[in-house]
């Protein structure tokens, strides 16, 4: 069954939306639908992790102010700024 369903969105995200909608030959609607049977597909969906997986989880302890953002950003800034 469709329903109709209003949305309150800021007119440029709506313009731009159009054009995206257009250029990809679709609808806006159809878009917004498919995202969210995207998001509540995601629980149904949701893969079962391997058992080799579920060893790994935990495996390595990290002190608790780690900052995975910075070190990555640290790790990228070395690689490329050879």
């Amino acid at each position: 069954m469709i329903t109709k369903l209003t949305l309150t969105i800021e007119q440029e995200i709506i313009e731009l939306a159009k054009k995206y909608a257009n250029k990809e030959g679709k609808s806006l609607s159809s878009i917004i639908e498919n995202y969210l049977k995207m998001l509540v597909g995601k629980d149904k969906n949701k893969e079962e992790l391997s058992p080799a997986t579920k060893r790994l989880r935990g495996a390595i302890k990290l002190s608790e102010d780690f900052d995975y953002k910075k070190m990555l950003e640290e790790g990228i800034n070395k690689k490329y700024s050879k």
